[in-house]
């Protein structure tokens, strides 16, 4: 079995879902405290359609926060000696490093401009503006872009850029780097990367005339 690198936590991933699992545990509580004032109605506690409803959005929406607290540790990048594996909770995708061109790093505000966005998703990307992240530029990509771009976020992507890429925001971006370029030199995939001597024959070591 091919051994692991060590798994890079998505950034991007792990912000937006925790953006959401507390506000859905505080509206399953909210829900809990209507139903228990309409259940404590002298009439209410015998018209169970009043308060029932509020109960099952209230574990409805807490069991949906507990999701989102879960899976918040769900996606990440690892590399392997063959491919890089990106995971998320609902994708799991290996790409060949014969697919990799190039690598560039770059701050977040210049892969997606902040004012390309409304209001509120300037709200959700302010915070990841100034960190530096990693563009994987593919020759293609593995499978269809259509499911790419709908199951990953828009932060993944360069702001209207149509060309075979992924934008990594990881907490370390060097070491990804790092460990990416060093894979794919020992796989000779970079260019420039160091040749194999040919074996010595014995002609080689004649002496040449002068």
């Amino acid at each position: 079995m091919s051994r692991a690198g060590r798994k890079h936590p998505l950034i991007v991933y792990q912000h937006i879902v925790s953006r959401w699992w507390t506000p859905m545990i505080a509206i399953g509580l909210g829900m809990f405290a209507l139903a228990y004032s309409e259940y404590l109605d002298p009439i209410g506690r015998f018209l169970p359609a009043r308060w029932m409803p509020y109960v099952l959005i209230g574990i409805l929406s807490i069991l949906i926060g507990i999701f989102f607290l879960f899976i918040r540790h769900l996606a990440y990048v690892q590399l392997f000696p063959g491919y890089l594996k990106l995971v998320t909770p609902f994708l799991r995708l290996n790409i060949s490093y014969k697919r990799i061109r190039r690598t560039v790093a770059s701050e977040m505000h210049q892969i997606i401009p902040l004012k390309s966005m409304s209001g509120w998703m300037q709200d959700i990307y302010e915070p990841l503006a100034g960190r530096t992240a990693l563009v994987i530029e593919l020759s293609s990509y593995p499978i269809s872009p259509f499911i790419l771009r709908l199951f990953l976020s828009r932060f993944f992507f360069r702001y209207k850029d149509k060309s075979p890429h992924l934008v990594l925001l990881v907490p370390d971006w060097l070491r990804l780097s790092t460990e990416l370029d060093s894979l794919r030199t020992g796989q000779g995939m970079i260019a420039g990367a160091p040749q194999k001597r040919p074996p010595d024959s014995i002609l080689s070591r004649l002496p040449q005339k002068k």
